[in-house]
């Protein structure tokens, strides 16, 4: 069970999730729960749950609503969670793994280790902003809690956003930073900081007149509703544009997070640091024309001091308090979306062996000279990372690395060559076969291997267009010979064929081998530019086991391993359920196999999931994919998983009706029905029991205390 504060204020055990009415005992609760692991007063509770007025009866009022919480936790099974009364309050005691505003405060501390990883730090950050659910407290009725406590962990999260904006900046991926930022400076019109990353943003994605537009309207908002001018370094940047000032790249120290006992500098355009961190620890000044570190939560540390390449540098302006009041932080926009689970997923940052040569700003990330944000960024495209923990699909991957290697067939001078399509259902792993097949064959392709995200970490489809005006760059920059280009997760035959024609990217040297993955099955695209199909299904018995000894280690799973079949059994075989139990058994190395099986087998779905990463799961990973259906192919999907299995057969139950052939050819197209026996498909049984659970508690989303 996991309390959720970041949101409406909610139980949640996996996928189910239990709203709270607005009332007195959900006062008191978040009231605790924002004070978790320390005494509250009880005059202060009674103010949190009644407001300043309170009745004459509050303290005994008080143990009332105590109570009802008590029985709360009993009726929702929260164990290992208790309201304990001690002198002068109450305390509850929790941790990250139970409340989502510790595992996000445990998120943002990790990533302010990684200063050597802008990478990984900012998936870390994009993670544990995944954690705010919608309107901060939206059920919560208590005037002193949003007075007092809201604006506090909004503050928070905007810091976060801040380092999240500023790293895309320093990474060159203006694009993606630019959709956040349109919103966050609409909803907080007097955040100068968010205003000055997206005049920053624009300028160096070479839309220069647009960032003059933004300066001005920015700068007209402070005259008119403050009275105030624009800060002194959004002044040099509209001086810089206006210049036509080349920014140059955002130099490393726009990346650094700042270490214990430093300030963080703010870099202006010319490449002198302007800014420096407040008394308190918390870096308050503003940023600059180079992206540099900002606004950030330094949590009692200092930030690094300007290197020796620095020439010099002043104090920055010192801000005075915000007086446009704090919006909704729902209102600003989520930055983080959990990658699509693989059988292997790859790791954040790994390095590809084979040299890919590629622009400056393009499939890095890096600026070019111009400071110009590369649009190849942008497009997701990058090095092929490696898989950790490869296992099984030894036939499949010999398979696709002899038609990878293999001479460039010969064809039509307007079709360029699809070498391989891998596709199957969400989670199955196809990413992790064409990735790691990739990685073997290196040698095959001097001009390297590319990896190209089709969609974007919301789960919306790139355009064809983009896609290709991206990869025009990154190919015209590689070496001689053939070069292995991975379309991955790509949605259907349209977004695909662009670039496989005259109008696409040109390939270097002799050729262009094209690996495309998708859920669907692209059986246009196989009709009208050839290539060969590896379909995925789940994974063999001995597969599953050897993705468990590769991942626990062979002395903990051969110690148990009738055990160990027994788990991989409960997770069906499926790739992404069998990658993230290996997560949760490896962070619990003293769980007996034994019993993980009995922990598992109660619960599969809720189990399946990264307490710590909740867009890790196996149910997450399903609700994506039906997202993606049509309504109608939803519904019919729902009605076959919920009925019989009979209703998968030609004919059909004769009270049912059969769904018909086209449908079922349609759903399986889409990776969501599996090949027979019995009958010509079947639907796999974590998926069928998602359903089921889903239909369940849909209607159980809100409860009264």
């Amino acid at each position: 069970m996991r309390f959720q504060l970041l949101g409406p204020l909610a139980l949640a055990d996996g996928p189910d999730t239990v709203v709270l009415q607005p009332s007195k005992p959900a006062n008191l609760l978040a009231a605790l729960l924002l004070n978790t692991n320390s005494t509250v007063s009880a005059g202060y509770l009674q103010r949190a749950v009644w407001g300043e007025e309170q009745p004459a009866t509050a303290k005994a009022a008080l143990q009332t609503c105590v109570l009802r919480l008590r029985r709360l936790f009993a009726k929702h099974g929260v164990t290992g969670t208790a309201i304990e009364a001690v002198p002068g309050g109450y305390r509850i005691v929790a941790g990250p793994p139970t409340l989502d505003l510790l595992a996000y405060r445990d998120q943002v501390r990790r990533a302010t280790a990684m200063d050597r990883d802008p990478e990984a730090e900012l998936y870390t950050l994009r993670d544990a902003l995944s954690l705010w659910q919608g309107a901060l407290l939206a059920n919560v009725r208590s005037a002193v809690l949003h007075r007092d406590e809201v604006p506090r962990l909004a503050e928070e999260r905007l810091r976060v956003v801040e380092r999240v904006c500023d790293l895309l900046l320093g990474l060159g991926r203006c694009g993606e930073a630019l959709v956040d930022l349109w919103t966050a400076t609409r909803v907080y019109p007097g955040h100068e900081r968010f205003h000055e990353q997206l005049i920053e943003a624009l300028y160096r994605s070479g839309r220069q007149s647009q960032a003059l537009a933004e300066y001005r309207r920015v700068k007209d908002f402070l005259r008119e509703e403050l009275g105030v001018d624009p800060s002194p370094s959004l002044r040099r940047l509209e001086l810089s544009i206006l210049r036509g000032e080349d920014l140059g790249p955002v130099g490393q120290a726009a990346l650094a997070t700042p270490a214990p006992g430093q300030a963080a500098p703010v870099m202006a355009a010319s490449g002198e640091a302007v800014g420096s961190g407040s008394a308190s620890g918390e870096v308050v000044g503003s940023g600059s024309a180079a992206g540099a570190v900002v606004s950030r939560v330094v949590r009692g540390e200092t930030v690094p001091q300007p290197d020796a390449e620095t020439p010099g540098s002043e104090p920055a302006p010192a801000p005075g308090p915000d007086p446009v009041p704090a919006p909704d932080p729902a209102t600003i926009p989520t930055l983080v979306t959990a990658p699509a689970l693989t059988s292997a997923p790859a790791p954040v940052a790994a390095p590809a062996p084979a040299p890919v040569t590629v622009p400056p700003g393009a499939a890095t990330g890096a600026p070019s000279a111009a400071g110009a944000c590369a649009p190849p960024a942008d497009a997701g495209i990058g090095p092929v990372p490696a898989v950790p923990h490869f296992t099984g699909r030894a036939a499949e991957a010999e398979a696709m690395a002899a038609r990878l290697t293999a001479p460039p067939p010969t064809g039509p001078a307007d079709h360029r060559a699809l070498a391989v399509v891998v596709s199957g259902a969400p989670g199955i792993g196809k990413s992790a076969l064409a990735q790691h097949v990739a990685r073997q064959v290196g040698d095959a392709f001097p001009a390297g291997r590319l990896l190209v995200r089709m969609t974007r970490g919301d789960g919306e489809p790139r355009t064809a267009g983009e896609v290709s005006a991206a990869l025009a760059d990154a190919l015209g920059a590689t070496g001689e010979g053939r070069a292995l280009l991975i379309l991955d997760d790509v949605v259907d035959a349209d977004q695909v064929r662009p670039l496989l024609t005259p109008g696409g990217p040109p390939g270097p040297g002799t050729g262009l081998a094209v690996v495309v993955t998708s859920r669907m099955g692209l059986g246009g695209l196989i009709a009208t530019h050839g290539g060969w199909v590896q379909r995925l299904t789940a994974f063999t018995e001995a597969e599953s086991y050897g993705l468990l000894l590769a991942a626990l280690g062979a002395e903990r799973v051969e110690a148990e391993p009738e055990a160990a079949h027994r788990l991989t059994a409960v997770c069906g075989h499926f790739p992404a359920a069998l990658r993230i139990l290996t997560a949760r058994l490896l962070t619990r190395p003293g769980l007996r196999l034994a019993d993980a099986v009995d922990w598992l087998g109660d619960d599969p779905l809720a189990r399946l999931t990264l307490t710590d990463s909740p867009g890790h799961s196996v149910t997450g990973l399903f609700d994506r994919a039906l997202d993606r259906l049509d309504p109608r192919l939803s519904q019919a999907f729902t009605h076959l998983a919920q009925g019989p299995p009979e209703l998968l057969a030609d004919g059909g139950p004769e009270h049912e009706g059969p769904v018909p052939e086209a449908v079922r050819e349609q759903l399986a197209d889409a990776g969501l029905l599996e090949d027979g026996p019995p009958g010509p498909y079947r639907i796999h049984g974590l998926l069928r029991a998602h359903v089921r659970r889903t239909a369940r508690i849909r209607d159980r989303r809100t409860e009264k205390v």
